[in-house]
């Protein structure tokens, strides 16, 4: 199986009193073999762990949590894991989870990874853009969310990248759905739809208008039945001065 979050969100259990945690893509399609080429598959020695995008040709961002499961390298270039060679995966070389991170109940719920080496930009991997300063999305504005796995509440693993579409949620109804909802973030789907992500596949990119605006980061803990609660992102946006001095590092840190 393609590294399950086993023990995920204890923590997140005190914090919510909702058990939740990302991704798993239902009610979705599989995504054509020539689109969302920045999406990468994170994983340890026992195989995916979460999902991932590329951001400049050696780095990726993701998930915080996906740190408890000690990532050490990334797949690109390809959207069915099966067909995955030594070609396409590249070492990670720093993991760099955000300072304030606790848990997803607390936010700060992002981590980028250093490459051991530059990803060869082609037809097959692309990055993808990042907001330049605080983005206005619009609420029920229809973004897409994409990753591996689960395409239903206690279901099987697919090898295939899914992506489905999903609306943005207000922030108030957000906030009535999750009280102790933490700061940054941006809610989307899996609310008033059947449409969503789930457990397993948390750290892939919420895009709007073509760009990644959020990290998946939690919802119900393996509930996939929606409508339920709304799925939560970290807000990008709310981080580009950190991600900036990450990426800025010289090279021999």
């Amino acid at each position: 199986m393609h590294g399950l979050h086993k023990f995920l969100l204890f923590p997140l259990l005190m914090c919510l009193g909702r058990s939740a945690v990302g991704s798993r893509i239902i009610h979705g399609n599989k995504v054509s073999a020539n689109s969302m080429l920045y999406m990468v598959s994170v994983q340890n020695n026992r195989g995916h762990i979460c999902g991932g995008f590329l951001v400049r040709e050696d780095f990726v961002v993701t998930a915080a949590h996906c740190n408890r499961d000690e990532p050490t390298s990334v797949v690109f270039g390809t959207h069915n894991l099966k067909n995955t060679d030594n070609g396409k995966r590249i070492n990670i070389e720093t993991r760099y989870k955000h300072p304030q991170f606790m848990s997803e109940g607390t936010g700060n719920d992002i981590m980028l990874l250093k490459l051991s080496k530059k990803v060869q930009l082609d037809n097959s991997a692309q990055t993808i853009h990042l907001p330049t300063s605080a983005i206005n999305i619009r609420d029920n504005e229809q973004c897409r969310v994409a990753g591996w796995g689960y395409t239903r509440t206690n279901g099987n693993v697919v090898d295939d990248l899914r992506v489905v579409d999903v609306s943005i949620i207000n922030p108030q109804v957000c906030k009535r759905e999750w009280p102790r909802l933490p700061a940054n973030v941006i809610c989307a789907g899996g609310y008033g739809t059947n449409k969503g992500f789930c457990q397993g596949d948390s750290g892939g990119p919420l895009v709007c208008n073509g760009i990644a605006v959020g990290v998946v980061s939690f919802n119900k803990y393996r509930n996939c039945n929606y409508p339920d609660v709304p799925n939560v992102y970290t807000d990008i946006s709310k981080y580009l001065v950190w991600i900036d001095s990450i990426i800025s590092l010289p090279e021999t840190l």
